[in-house]
């Protein structure tokens, strides 16, 4: 007996292809973006399998369950509204295979594209960005801010450029095949019920996974859950403090708006507001603001500070060749700082810090210009850059003195075309210039003169047309910049430095031959330092380390006492008393204080002591590192030595903030 088996009709065949790729395509985009994230994160962050230094690691059973739980509802839901929204915004084409293509092409590869575009930037800076760092880099102004990064934005429209080609070619190859396709059902679609039920399920599982100190931090790496995070945050922030149930790090005392992570301790109340540390103990001791007097016969004081330059320039070989060859001839003759380090890895508040003598200085009531004001100097300033930028000219005074050049004065001089504040760039040969032609006569000295150059060449990219060439090379071109390329960034940047240097060799001649070099007091130092990807980063700002923060001090006059580790701070005692000054101050004998980002809110606080010992904590995470761990341990596990160590660095980062409160209200 033969059976005859029916045949399925074409038809039939190709509405069962349709509807299967319909049910399928949001399972599929669901997952390949989450495996994805996963192996981004996994390789950046070693959440599971741990890596040099990292104690947050996945490895208890019950904190993975927590992290895979939150991670896959938050992922899931937030592609359900999207392909929900894109389905909407179709029309009467949503049932048409159109719609499938597109929310594969625009959630699907879009997404990925975004997780693509966020870790390269972390490559390029690191994860402790945040607001206000970003804030920071505009010197404080978020416009600013953002035209600064639009120096990179051809990098971003060349690729939105080629998704466009590529969307439109693959629409066109693809779109007959589905000219005479069936209408396709809504077959990925939650009942009214069950959308509440996994709108309410997702945050009850993020807030579960929250409590888990490991999953905590692991989770904050992903797209899905700071979206979630974000209005969750709004909503249980009860008592409007800023801080809430979901937001990072935990607020601990949701319903008392005095107390939260960033609260400032009031002293001696017996109340521990930031829960960190208990109680602070504190007595403010007087906070003098008169100019230090300068007696007897007054010598010029030049103050160089070079841009993004570090302490291990000095000493320096290239091919052979010395870096800083001047800046090595001056601190043999001289003193240096065996350890100076900059405050922040910022500009501004860098240099805030070097003029005023405090961290967060609220005017110039207290500088190095009124100092030399007082005692009769003229005052004179040649900067590479804007000085208007984030405030230094106000806080520090600058513009009370006789002569005042800057990259604003000099806008039509800038190297660089780009006109944002903080990327005016003016070539140290030009400042040179402008030095010859107010003070380039012998006449011109006839009375004690205070003045002060800033020369930019060193910041990124570390080149531009007109810088000599004294290292072999060529320098990197902006687009090539990058991590696989970190040796010729790298020999870029020296010679950057090394230019500085000759610049620096250059205004010491102009000084020999106006006989007035033996009658000066000259100082170099840096604002900050600079990472070349020897720490994963590439720039400043980013991290409390040596590449970063570690910075040359050094001055002309030989045995000029510096003790202990000095920070940019310290230097306007050490400078008035160089210059014959009676001032205390000037010495970090206990270590320099550190933070990233805003001094009230900062993401991480450190102190360096001697011989590079650190300790930072990290506000975000609470967890505590030391040089002497390597690793970060949670701030709630530390006991003994450890934990009276961290509790002092939060102690003095909340006696900071009170004077620099105390100094604004004085």
């Amino acid at each position: 007996m033969q059976v005859e088996i029916a045949s399925v009709p074409p038809a039939a065949k190709s509405q069962y292809s349709w509807d299967l790729a319909g049910r399928l395509v949001l399972p599929a985009v669901i997952v390949a973006t989450l495996m994805f994230e996963l192996a981004l994160a996994e390789r950046k962050y070693a959440l599971f399998g741990g890596g040099f230094g990292q104690s947050q690691t996945l490895d208890a059973p019950l904190e993975i369950l927590a992290f895979f739980g939150a991670l896959l509802a938050c992922h899931a839901l937030l592609f359900y509204l999207i392909y929900r929204l894109i389905r909407r915004l179709h029309g009467r084409r949503a049932q048409s295979p159109l719609f499938q293509f597109n929310f594969a092409c625009f959630a699907g590869l879009g997404a990925i594209g975004l997780i693509v575009a966020k870790y390269q930037a972390l490559a390029y800076f690191s994860d402790a960005m945040s607001f206000q760092i970003v804030r920071n880099l505009g010197g404080g102004s978020l416009a600013d801010a953002l035209l600064y990064s639009l120096s990179e934005a051809g990098l971003v429209l060349i690729a939105t450029a080629g998704f466009v080609v590529c969307y439109v070619t693959a629409l066109m190859l693809v779109r007959r095949r589905w000219r005479d396709a069936p209408p396709l059902p809504d077959r990925v679609r939650l009942s009214g019920r069950q959308l509440l039920l996994a709108l309410a399920g997702a945050p009850l599982l993020l807030f579960a996974a929250n409590q888990a100190e490991d999953a905590r931090p692991a989770l904050a790496r992903f797209t899905a859950v700071s979206a979630f995070a974000m209005p969750l945050h709004f909503l249980t922030d009860f008592d409007r403090d800023g801080w809430s149930f979901y937001s990072f790090p935990l607020d601990r005392q949701p319903f008392d708006g005095s107390r939260h992570p960033y609260a400032l301790d009031v002293p001696n109340n017996g109340i521990d507001e930031d829960g960190y540390g208990g109680d602070l103990g504190f007595a403010a001791a007087p906070i003098e603001i008169a100019p230090a007097a300068i007696p007897g016969r007054k010598r010029h004081v030049i103050l160089i500070v070079l841009e993004s330059t570090r302490a291990d320039a000095i000493g320096m070989r290239v091919s052979g060749r010395p870096v800083t060859p001047v800046l090595e001839a001056l601190a043999a003759q001289g003193s240096a700082a065996e350890e100076a380090y900059s405050h922040v890895g910022f500009t501004t508040q860098s240099l805030q810090s070097l003029f005023t003598g405090r961290l967060a200085p609220a005017d110039d009531r207290q500088s190095l210009v009124r100092d030399f004001l007082a005692n009769g100097y003229r005052v004179g300033i040649f900067s590479g850059q804007s000085e208007d930028f984030g405030g230094i000219a106000a806080t520090t005074g600058m513009r009370r003195g006789e002569i005042f050049v800057d990259a604003n004065t000099l806008r039509e001089e800038r190297v660089f075309s780009f006109a944002a504040e903080g990327s005016l760039h003016v070539d140290g040969k030009v400042l040179l210039r402008e030095f010859d032609r107010r003070l380039g006569r012998r006449e011109a000295w006839d009375r004690p003169t205070f003045l002060y150059f800033n020369f930019q060449s060193a910041h990124f990219p570390y080149a531009f047309p007109g810088m000599d060439r004294i290292l072999p090379g060529e320098p990197i071109p902006r687009a090539r910049i990058g991590a696989d390329n970190r040796d010729w960034v790298a020999r870029t940047y020296w010679n950057a430095v090394a230019y500085n240097d000759r610049l620096i060799g250059a205004l010491l001649a102009r000084l020999e031959r106006l006989g007035i070099r033996d009658d000066s007091l000259v100082v170099v130092t840096a604002d900050h330092g600079e990472s070349l990807f020897d720490d994963g980063f590439l720039g400043h700002g980013h991290a409390l380390n040596a590449q970063q923060t570690r910075i040359p001090f050094i001055l002309s006059d030989p045995e000029v006492p510096i003790s202990g580790p000095v920070g940019l701070a310290d230097m306007r005692a050490i400078i008035l008393r160089a210059a014959g000054a009676q001032v205390a101050g000037g010495t970090m004998d206990g270590g320099v204080f550190q933070y990233l980002g805003e001094l009230d809110r900062p993401g991480t606080i450190g102190r360096v002591g001697r011989r590079g010992a650190w300790i930072r904590f990290d506000l975000f995470r609470e967890a505590v590192w030391t040089s002497e761990t390597q690793r970060w341990v949670s701030y709630n596990k530390l006991t003994g030595a450890q934990k009276a160590e961290a509790d002092a660095l939060i102690d003095e980062w909340a006696k900071q903030r009170w004077m620099s409160r105390l100094e604004a209200a004085r």
